[in-house]
């Protein structure tokens, strides 16, 4: 059977002399895992475009249970992400993140959508690294099943409070009348941060990155992504502490 789609390459592994073994989020068929046979060569017409965080047409052909690539031509290369280690660290972290949640022939076009936006920004400079990572964390396990319930206080039902805490295993708000002192690794939150995570969750995606906020608050709002997805993916990312390993100080 032969296909033809758009998709992006979320995964690489070697894989004999000269071939590559890759993973795509595609627009049609959810995450595909297929042989680029020679693509380690340089002269190969599959080379560039079956590299990591390359968006191609691929024309792909499934026989007893292997698929291989048959042609693939760039449509984006996000060039600015690869020159630079510290957005190309974070981009596949953000690729990793979609391998994790989303099952291999699955469809979610707005995972893909998600990740061509992401990238986009980063690479145009549009947006920082410490503004995209929280946005892309939180949006992904909204979409993905994990949505937390950032509405009000799971005790009380109160919206606003001068004091809002946030319990990641639980994805809920909790007020400060409400916390007893036994909840788990609460987080405070900033008014400002909590609305900004309300934003990014429940926005329009056409607006999803149109929100501010000043370098302190961005520091908090990645902090608690982070650890929410990683209290609700019950596990670690070696992609994650190779880009805090290279991320530039603020």
């Amino acid at each position: 059977m032969r296909i033809t789609t758009d998709g992006i390459v979320v995964r690489q592994k070697n894989y004999g002399e000269k071939d590559r073994l890759i993973t795509l989020l595609s627009r049609e068929h959810g995450m595909i895992t297929a042989f680029a046979n020679g693509a380690r060569s340089p002269r190969s017409p599959l080379a560039s475009s079956t590299e990591l965080l390359t968006y191609s047409n691929f024309v792909l052909f499934e026989y007893k249970g292997r698929t291989t690539v048959d042609a693939a031509s760039a449509n984006q290369v996000f060039f600015g992400v690869r020159q630079d280690v510290e957005l190309l660290a974070l981009g596949t972290y953000l690729a990793r993140l979609c391998t994790e949640v989303l099952p291999e022939g699955e469809q979610d076009p707005q995972c893909l959508r998600l990740l061509l936006n992401s990238l986009y920004m980063l690479n145009e400079k549009k947006r920082t690294p410490d503004f995209i990572k929280p946005v892309f964390e939180l949006r992904l396990l909204a979409i993905s099943g994990f949505m937390p319930d950032l509405v009000a206080c799971s005790g009380c039902g109160c919206y606003e409070h001068e004091k809002m805490y946030f319990l990641p295993g639980e994805g809920e708000l909790r007020c400060g009348d409400c916390m007893t002192g036994q909840e788990v690794g609460a987080l405070p939150l900033a008014p400002g941060v909590l609305a900004a995570m309300r934003y990014i969750l429940y926005s329009d995606f056409e607006k999803l990155f149109s929100f501010t906020l000043p370098p302190e608050g961005l520091r908090q709002l990645s902090a608690v992504s982070e650890r929410f997805l990683l209290a609700q993916l019950e596990r670690d990312f070696p992609a994650l502490s190779f880009y805090h390993s290279v991320k530039a100080p603020v």
